[in-house]
């Protein structure tokens, strides 16, 4: 395990979401990504909860934005170095846009992801 400061973490995620192609960011609809210490089950890195975009329709205004969390603790418990928590972060980010876009988890494995 690594000891890395929230700040310090909540960098490399600002880090990730920034390395996500301008196409792509640009698409992306009412969600928000925040840091989290500690999932609300264990063994998550991140959670995507809302409603990806391929199922939203016209009936879709007026709702709370979706919500990615990186979860901090669990993921230094995985890494021993930084480098190890850049490289998870970015791999869990990626992870849950692509839940944001209808991407499931079948098809992120299929992916190599």
């Amino acid at each position: 395990m690594i000891e890395v400061s929230r700040n310090r973490f909540e960098e490399l995620v600002a880090e990730a979401l920034d390395t996500i192609p301008p196409e792509l960011a640009k698409v992306m609809d009412n969600v928000v990504v925040v840091v989290v210490d500690d999932p609300p089950e264990e063994g998550l890195l991140g959670l995507y909860t809302g409603i990806p975009l391929t199922e939203r329709g016209d009936w879709y205004s007026g709702v709370l934005p979706d919500r990615i969390e990186i979860y901090r603790n669990p993921t230094l418990e995985i890494c021993d170095t930084e480098e190890d928590v850049v490289a998870e972060v970015q791999i869990t980010v990626v992870h849950e846009i692509a839940h944001h876009f209808g991407i499931d988890d079948h098809r992120l494995h299929e992916l190599g992801w």
